[in-house]
């Protein structure tokens, strides 16, 4: 039975344990993100988000190049620890990264002045609803995916490797792959403390 809207919000986790494989085609996997990044509301409908999916080598050379970066400040004694995260993000299908284009941005803080400081804010909540759309649809695919933030450490090696261009900025990268280990268990905050309702 396929599965409704709350069912997949309720299933998504974060999935550390995932392999090379993939549960649907690369080709399926572009046509569900571009249908999200048209389709993700923006506000004044300014369209900022934009993504790099990459698959097999191209994956693996964003997390070589992590790990590398992450040699240079991370303390010797505890690299080890540091690496072993790295590697099991490597040891996914592909890896999506998340841009903000920052023309479009400062086009609208230039257009609207009186809303300057919020545009930037708009567009960070606008990369956070593009980001949990693909990956409850990555869920309902059955792929496994974690959020992970290694922005600005990356960001120049990233441009220059990819080409990306220098007004796109990195907010994320989402490792993906078949799942091969389950998450661990969600502990809640009481909801009632969350949540207040007048009427």
């Amino acid at each position: 039975m396929e599965k409704d809207f709350y069912q997949v919000v309720k299933q998504r986790r974060s999935i550390y344990g995932i392999s090379k494989e993939s549960t649907i085609s690369d080709d399926r996997i572009k046509e569900i993100i571009e249908l999200l990044v048209q389709e993700t509301p923006s506000s004044f409908n300014s369209q900022s988000s934009r993504v790099v999916i990459l698959f097999g080598q191209k994956h693996d050379k964003l997390w070589d190049i992590t790990k590398e970066v992450l040699k240079k400040i991370v303390p010797e004694n505890s690299f080890s620890t540091t690496e072993e995260k790295i590697n099991s993000f490597k040891s996914g299908y592909g890896t999506i990264l998340y841009f903000e284009d920052q023309n479009i941005v400062k086009g609208l803080q230039e257009q609207f002045p009186l809303y300057k400081s919020n545009f930037p804010i708009w567009s960070e909540q606008s990369s956070g609803m593009l980001q949990i759309n693909v990956w409850n649809a990555l869920s309902l695919e059955g792929l496994g995916a974690t959020l992970q933030h290694y922005n600005p450490l990356i960001d120049d090696t990233v441009k220059e490797e990819w080409n990306i261009p220098s007004s796109w900025k990195l907010i994320a990268e989402m490792p993906f792959g078949k799942p091969i280990a389950a998450p661990g268990d969600k502990e809640y905050v009481p909801v009632e403390g969350k949540v207040k309702i007048f009427k």
